[in-house]
């Protein structure tokens, strides 16, 4: 009889393999503005190199998967896992950097954690999760939540009808393998770094909320201010109260049938900028519930070869960034982080910040808003994309999507950028014309453009060609004089740039080792370094246009392709810093540039 059960349980496992998703829902914004408990802390995991807990030797879905926390029940009962009994690791953390094993790898890992809940009829309940890398499926007390694809946007799902009173356990399966339809694709300079690598929290929400809400300065003359907002349901007559107590604004609106309320009005803020990062606490009333938010007022637009903020024409101060802690490696990911990576960009001068490449966490955006840093905020189309997949273009859109969403109503994020040194084809014009679209349909108060590469050299003339030149409002690009070409010919370079639109040099550098010295001409040293940006800085100012640099890159970071023994040790040695926050004598060149605009 036991054989035949188990027959009967097998056939009924490979039938019906895995239990149904909860659809998941639009991206919540502000998230923090909600009562939430987190879940950061410890949580068990198991490294799971042929994904055995969720695919039989058939690679199959199988039932019987580690998202069912199985424990024997009888001696004799054959269970090969125990999450209880298996290590800990701090969440948000990527693996890499947490358990010496797994330095290089890239595969499946679980994790689970088990936490307190009393359900309620009056509320719903959200896991938030910041960013998983990359493919990340979850489970709530052995039913699957949700499937998400992308390793560096926020999401969300309803676990309401999930939960139970006492204890609850949420398990995830986390799998970080490169493909070539992924975005980004295969390769890339940067670590694949795997795990949970941002907040996770329980987010507790009214039946109807505000799922989304925009608040901007719309126009200058007359300081014209838009408000408007979506419920997660599309329901009528739900009243919204927006507040602004310092600019004494107070405004009802309700809803319409589809769940939409928007309202103009007239007011005077003072306007956020560099030198006065001015932020308003706004509150926002559905029905009897408050939210709250720190917003700023700004205007960023273009006029021919200008950047204009204000009104006012601005030089973008600017650094490559990227999402690696300040000291040592490993995922970013805390306030404490932003606040040193920004400090260094500060202390060089910047007003601006390209946070490459790919969103970055909540903290950094809205640190830098703090501090006063304009922000580019990019999606991963690096380099190779699958450019005629569909599946591919609705994963960039969708990454698009809830990057935007998430920080549309941070006055510092002036662009956003759709790709980087992505190679020329017809199919991947019609592919990053489509973002670039769909990028102005969420948001036409911001600047579209992406790093482009130069593609039309001819001895010591460059000229940009770049058919996407059309759907952006400023031409950046990557170059790297001194480094992939002798330094020697950057006195002697013209640029070209036919497009009456101002231009950003989104990258320039070359690498060095700190502490190692010698001739200008000795590359890895500081010395060549330094002169590389000496050469490049004076050719650039000679740039029509030039309205902003972010060269690469503020401090070191680890990457697999960068092997060089006793030299990149698995580092990207391009930084102005070390990876330990050490600053090189190139650093200084750039700030006394940065000093003088």
């Amino acid at each position: 009889m036991k054989k035949l059960l188990d027959t009967i349980m097998l056939v009924v496992g490979l039938l019906f393999p895995a239990t149904l998703a909860a659809e998941s829902l639009p991206l919540i914004q502000n998230v923090n503005a909600y009562e939430s408990m987190s879940l950061n802390g410890e949580w068990n995991y198991i490294v799971d190199v042929q994904e055995e807990g969720y695919y039989d030797y058939r690679m199959k879905p199988t039932r019987w998967g580690f998202f069912q926390n199985a424990k024997p029940q009888r001696p004799e009962d054959l269970i090969e896992y125990d999450f209880d009994k298996s290590p800990t690791m701090q969440i948000p953390g990527d693996w890499n950097t947490q358990d010496e094993r797994l330095f290089f790898y890239e595969g499946t890992v679980w994790f689970k954690k088990s936490f307190q809940a009393v359900p309620t009829s009056d509320c719903r309940t959200l896991l938030y999760f910041g960013a998983v890398n990359y493919d990340c499926r979850v489970w709530v007390n052995g039913k699957e939540a949700g499937h998400h694809i992308g390793g560096f946007t926020p999401f969300n799902f309803d676990i309401s009808d999930l939960l139970r009173e006492g204890e609850n356990v949420v398990i995830v399966k986390v799998d970080n393998k490169r493909h070539a339809e992924d975005v980004p694709t295969q390769i890339f300079d940067w670590w694949n770094y795997g795990g949970i690598t941002r907040d996770v929290k329980l987010v507790k929400v009214s039946p109807v909320y505000l799922e989304d809400y925009n608040l901007q300065l719309t126009s200058l003359e007359g300081r014209q201010i838009s408000f408007s907002v979506k419920l997660n349901k599309p329901e009528a007559n739900h009243t919204v109260t927006l507040t602004i107590p310092e600019l004494k604004i107070k405004k009802t609106l309700t809803t319409a049938a589809d769940g939409t309320a928007a309202i103009s009005m007239k007011a005077k803020p003072q306007l956020w900028s560099p030198e006065n990062p001015k932020r308003y606490q706004v509150e926002i009333m559905l029905d009897n519930s408050t939210i709250a938010d720190s917003i700023g007022f700004r205007k960023i637009e273009t006029r021919g070869k200008q950047i204009l903020l204000n009104g006012q024409p601005i030089f973008l101060k600017g650094i490559s960034i990227h999402e690696e802690k300040p000291n040592g490696g490993g995922r970013a990911n805390s306030p404490e982080d932003a606040r040193t990576l920004l400090s260094w960009a500060k202390e060089l001068g910047c007003n601006f910040v390209r946070l490459a490449h790919y969103p970055h966490n909540e903290y950094m955006v809205r640190e830098a808003e703090r501090m006063g840093i304009l922000v580019w905020s990019e999606i991963p189309c690096y380099w190779t994309i699958a450019w005629t997949n569909p599946a591919t273009l609705d994963n960039a859109r969708q990454q698009l999507t809830d990057m935007i969403r998430r920080d549309h109503n941070r006055a510092n994020v002036i662009i956003w950028s759709i790709a980087n040194e992505t190679p020329h084809s017809a199919q991947r014009d019609a592919f990053l014309s489509q973002l670039a679209k769909h990028a102005r349909s969420l948001d036409d108060t911001r600047l579209i453009s992406m790093a482009m590469e130069v593609t039309g050299a001819s001895n010591y003339v460059n000229r940009l060609n770049d058919n996407m030149n059309e759907y952006v409002d400023v031409v950046s690009f990557n170059q790297y004089i001194g480094w992939y070409r002798d330094v020697n010919d950057a006195p002697k370079m013209t640029w070209e740039i036919p497009y009456n639109k101002p231009v950003i040099i989104s990258e320039f550098g070359g690498g060095a080792r700190y502490g190692y010295h010698g001739a200008k001409n000795q590359r890895w040293t500081e010395e060549f370094q330094e002169n590389l940006y000496r050469e490049n800085l004076a050719m650039l100012d000679k740039i029509d246009g030039l309205s902003g640099t972010t060269p690469w890159i503020l401090k070191d970071f680890r990457s697999p392709r960068r092997v060089l023994p006793g030299v990149q040790d698995y580092y990207n040695r391009k930084g102005l810093l070390s990876d330990k926050g050490e600053r090189k004598l190139a650093f200084y060149v750039l700030k006394q540039w940065y000093d003088g605009k």
